[in-house]
């Protein structure tokens, strides 16, 4: 069942809907007004439209960064496990 969740983002109040939990909707809010009153500071903006898009591409920027890091570990770890398979390999073939 879904509960309407009410937030406050960049002084807006907003009614969610949805399948999500109640403090991970107040978390994300919370984290998108920071980002839109960061910028709002930042850029002396105050244009609520623009500082949405750009609190959006920064918060994409941020996703972005993310999955590619955890790709690059993702790739690390691969080569490890295959040069520990290649060093267990060939233990074994000495000790056989």
């Amino acid at each position: 069942m879904t509960t309407p969740v009410k937030v406050q983002i960049f002084g807006q109040p907003y009614t969610i809907r949805g399948e999500l939990e109640e403090a991970y909707v107040q978390k994300l809010s919370a984290y998108v007004d920071q980002k839109m009153r960061a910028i709002a500071e930042a850029t002396s903006t105050v244009d609520t439209q623009k500082i949405a898009v750009l609190a959006a591409l920064a918060i994409a920027d941020e996703l972005h960064n993310a999955q590619s890091e955890r790709g690059e570990r993702e790739e690390l770890l691969r080569e490890q496990a295959d040069r520990c398979l290649t060093l267990v390999e060939r233990a074994l073939k000495q000790t056989a």
